[in-house]
């Protein structure tokens, strides 16, 4: 675990750059860490992203069959959104470990 400066704040990511904790996490910094992956989030993107640290907080396993199923996006227009590993990527701009289902 290190210190790393995201959006100007000083915040504790893992090995693999996701938040350690996530109330450290704010709209800035999933800014910044979406154009690190070359995504521009737009409001769908927020709708996504919401959910996830909704059912983080509720303690629920999330999976991209889960997400297909929100009824905010199915599963082919989350991978449009986040490409390149869509529920990795996602995690990480919402500031949420890792899901274990993630490789």
């Amino acid at each position: 675990m290190s210190e790393v400066l995201i959006a100007g704040k000083s915040v504790s990511v893992n090995e693999e750059g996701y938040l350690t904790d996530p109330s450290q996490w704010n709209r800035e910094i999933a800014e910044q860490i979406a154009a690190e992956v070359n995504i521009t989030l737009t409001p769908k993107h927020w709708e996504v992203l919401e959910y996830l640290r909704e059912k983080q907080q509720a303690g629920e396993m999330l999976n991209i069959r889960k997400i297909g199923k929100s009824g905010i996006v199915d599963i082919k227009e989350f991978y449009q959104l986040f490409p390149g590993g869509p529920l990795k990527n996602a995690s990480k701009i919402a500031g949420i470990p890792k899901p274990a289902s993630c490789i």
